[in-house]
């Protein structure tokens, strides 16, 4: 059953406030899309990892792949869309026939450990979805405006994470019914629960953080330090 990672890195950016965009500003002197890269790549679950980039911006990131040097698992990248979702859509499109499972992830969360990623893997090839997650640390509040119109109860309230992973049809499915509702969801676990579809949590770290904002670069830097130590 072949498992094929789509490695998101079409974002611009515009919150990290710097001239590349996201996947290609360095952490520790390397892209950040080359640390992702090489984390999916020592997951021994997935078989091959296709990344999806902006079209003006594959030459970039044939460049930078060549240089780092032979990755066996890498697929051809893929030009992504206007939209996180759009990418994922174009992600699937070019899906060999052979996949039965893909796992989106994003190139900004650059420090997933492979052993969280193979656990998530197992639980969606035996419940058909499963994202990694964190369980939230504060109190949520629901809000319209500036009122507070509901505070969930925290133990049920959870940050998602990537990778996502669910069969190739699911997702196929799901990302053709947002298509036609004209719906943009935040993530691809929101596209297959409106299928009615149940998708599982895996627990992830915490050090699986979006790099977001640049004062993320300085607390990468420090998990990257702490883990070579």
């Amino acid at each position: 059953m072949s498992v094929v990672a789509l490695l998101l890195a079409a974002g611009r950016g515009e919150r990290f406030g710097h001239e590349l965009p996201k996947a290609f500003v360095p952490l520790a002197g390397r892209p950040l899309i080359l640390h992702a890269l090489e984390a999916l790549a020592r997951v021994p679950e997935l078989d091959r990892i296709v990344p999806v980039a902006a079209a003006e911006e594959l030459p970039r990131l044939r460049e930078v792949l060549a240089e780092a040097g032979p990755q066996p698992k890498l697929s051809e990248p893929v030009a992504g869309g206007a939209a996180r979702q759009d990418s994922v859509r174009a992600g699937v499109a070019a899906l060999a026939e052979d996949a039965e499972w893909v796992a989106v992830h994003d190139a900004a969360r650059c420090l997933v450990r492979p052993e969280t990623v193979s656990r998530a893997i197992a639980v969606a090839r035996r419940e058909g979805a499963a994202i990694l997650a964190v369980p939230t640390r504060d109190t949520i509040k629901r809000v319209l405006g500036t009122r507070i119109v509901e505070t969930p109860s925290r133990a049920e309230c959870w940050a998602a994470q990537t990778p996502q992973i669910f069969r190739v049809e699911l997702l196929r499915e799901a990302l053709a019914k947002a298509e036609a509702d004209g719906y943009l969801g935040t993530d691809d676990a929101e596209l297959v629960e409106r299928l009615g579809v149940a998708v599982h949590v895996v627990p992830g770290d915490s050090d699986n953080l979006k790099l977001t904002h640049p004062e993320d670069l300085v607390v990468a830097e420090r998990i990257l330090q702490e883990r070579q130590a």
